[in-house]
């Protein structure tokens, strides 16, 4: 009885601790939290980057990993939030707005609030400084139990890779896919049932542009994956309906093959555009039945969600990547190794041009590109500038933004503070993608010469331009097709 009156005291006081502790931070300063936040951002950091240095293959903390990541996006996000709140611009563009979130969710944006509307400023602020106290006690609780999963995660092996090199070179790295790659990886090691005769279908879809490719050569890529399958192949044509068994192996490209590995599994990828008949699927997967043995595996990629229907597994969805997660790509790509605290105003315009980007890889990579030229807030205020205009325009004549297969106009961008009156207009149509074995055929001028009109004389009629040279697998070049179409003589 003694002993159980001790336990229960024992709890008591332990929730009369922890109460008054609660109370004690619930009056902290604002200031305080912020404080508190970059120091717990810091060992989630420390505890994400030993996880992903290690061959983790626990499903559960695979999943924990990632929970763990998203807080830390958000995070980021919302302490950046807070200093370009208190941070304005001398330029009239940037100044003029504050840049206050809206009620926390990863599918929310910014509220654009005039500096005139004091009263509701202040209503905001409090929201959102609550909602700071609350990010807080959140991550504490993350931090404090992660003391278990520290101790098995010391029990996998670490991968082999450069130290730092995420860090060095980010824009070299696949970004925020990590849960997807492990999900796709753990279907082809699975083994096949006793008896199971038919072969594991796993399908990716996505919209155009998301990562559908780089994901899968990730995964190929993959030390397991190799040692797993003898041969993998490659299939990118548009359609299987002419396919047959014979000119469908004459289509394929071989991605790796092992011969030491001493089984004859395969791994079939096919990558696709749209849907595919249902007729054509059947028997081109009935003739691979036939020829390939058990163990082996395919992945289809598509734009299509209805080609899940022929999945054997969960199919991978891919979607753009959550605010938090891409303004933190952005952020990376932009500053690299500098510190963004070393340069508030241009963080407050690099998180307005994140927010218009609409989760797009190449534009973040393009707009980066442009950036990093020139690290004056001058110059980014004209880049934020001509991107509201470019936005506005595309919006008003050809609709939504994010459709990758519309046509879309650009406007070049003066590189010096002297007013330009020769602003010239060009119409970019969709792109297209070459491999790196294109290497002769992909064009010299890229969109950032056509950008700042870096040329002695225009290209008459259409010309082929250089999006961006992805430098990740598959290393693809993304091309347009490129148009002058007017001089505007206005002041950017």
């Amino acid at each position: 009885m003694e002993t159980f009156i001790s336990a229960v005291l024992g709890d008591l006081a332990g929730r009369a601790i922890s109460f008054v502790v609660d109370k004690c931070r619930e009056q902290g300063t604002e200031e305080d939290d912020l404080q508190r936040l970059h120091q717990l951002l810091l060992r989630l950091r420390v505890i994400i980057e030993e996880a992903e240095g290690r061959c983790v293959t626990n499903r559960g903390m695979i999943c924990q990993v990632s929970m763990m990541r998203k807080q830390m996006f958000r995070g980021h996000y919302l302490l950046d939030t807070f200093k370009c709140r208190e941070k304005k611009t001398d330029d009239e563009e940037v100044s003029r707005s504050l840049f206050i979130q809206s009620k926390f969710n990863p599918a929310k944006r910014f509220r654009r609030l005039s500096s005139g509307t004091q009263i509701e400023s202040i209503e905001i602020g409090r929201d959102i400084s609550k909602e700071l106290k609350q990010l807080v006690l959140a991550l504490e609780t993350v931090v404090v139990d992660m003391k278990e999963f520290a101790i098995f995660l010391m029990s996998y092996p670490r991968m082999c890779r450069e130290p730092y090199g995420a860090y060095l070179f980010f824009d070299k790295c696949m970004f925020g896919r990590q849960m997807e790659r492990e999900q796709a990886i753990s279907f082809l090691l699975q083994p096949e049932p006793l008896g199971g005769e038919n072969l594991g279908v796993l399908p990716i879809v996505g919209p155009g542009l998301i990562g559908k490719s780089t994901l899968v050569e990730h995964v190929c890529d993959d030390e397991r994956v190799h040692n797993h399958f003898s041969l993998i192949l490659l299939y990118n044509g548009n359609d299987l309906k002419d396919e047959t068994a014979m000119t469908f192996r004459d289509h394929c490209v071989v991605k790796h093959q092992n011969m030491a590995s001493g089984k004859e599994r395969l791994l079939v990828v096919i990558e696709l555009l749209g849907d595919v008949d249902e007729e054509a699927w059947k028997r081109l997967l009935h003739s691979a039945e036939s020829c390939m043995t058990s163990g082996s595996k395919i992945i289809v990629t598509s734009r299509s969600e209805k080609m899940i229907r022929f999945g054997t597994a969960e199919a991978v969805k891919l979607s753009c990547l959550s605010e938090e997660a891409y303004w933190y790509f952005f952020k990376m790509l932009v500053f690299g190794s500098t510190d963004p605290e070393e340069h508030p105003r241009l963080t407050s315009i690099a998180m307005e041009l994140a927010l218009r980007m609409c989760g797009s890889f190449i534009s973040a990579c393009v707009i980066a590109a442009l950036l990093r030229e020139n690290l004056s807030a001058w110059f980014w205020c004209r880049v934020l500038r001509s991107f509201r205009k470019y936005m506005q325009k595309n919006l008003l004549l050809f609709g939504e933004y994010r459709d990758v297969d519309k046509s879309r106009y650009i406007m070049t961008i003066a590189e010096t503070q002297r007013v330009s009156k020769d602003l010239k207009l060009f119409l970019l149509y969709p792109s297209y993608q070459k491999g790196p074995a294109a290497q002769g055929e992909v064009p010299r001028i890229t969109v950032v010469d056509v950008l700042f009109s870096r040329w002695s004389t225009v290209p008459q009629g259409k010309f082929e331009v250089l999006c961006w040279r992805s430098v990740i697998p598959p290393y693809y070049n993304y091309i347009y097709v490129c148009e002058f179409v007017q001089h505007k003589n206005t002041t950017p």
